[in-house]
């Protein structure tokens, strides 16, 4: 397999490129649509709400946290999670961004 060369792309791409990859998986969704609910959370709290094994949630709070999409912190024995406004603004600003290129072309592709 080939180098993926991200230094050919910018910065803020190469940023977009992993929050969305981050986000690329039903479980991370899910545990994103969890916190923004609840505002915040403990890991074991995420175990009753996504089917998941407790292992694996927290295989996908570490993808996340790497992201840079979540933060935590420690409170005794737990940890707190809640979601990087920062992060989600930039990927709202993305999205947005394309919604609204897509909004000013007079016609549809194809």
């Amino acid at each position: 397999m080939g180098a993926t060369k991200t230094e050919q792309f910018t910065d803020r791409q190469n940023k977009t490129a992993s929050l969305l990859k981050a986000l690329a998986h039903p479980a991370r969704v899910a545990i994103v649509e969890h916190l923004l609910n609840a505002q915040a959370c403990i890991c074991g709290d995420l175990v009753n709400v996504i089917p998941l094994a407790q292992p694996t949630i927290s295989q996908h709070l570490k993808e996340l946290k790497n992201a840079g999409i979540i933060q935590g912190t420690v409170e005794g024995t737990s940890v707190c999670y809640c979601l990087r406004e920062e992060s989600i603004r930039e990927l709202s600003d993305f999205l947005l961004q394309i919604v609204d290129k897509l909004n000013a072309q007079k016609s549809i592709c194809c």
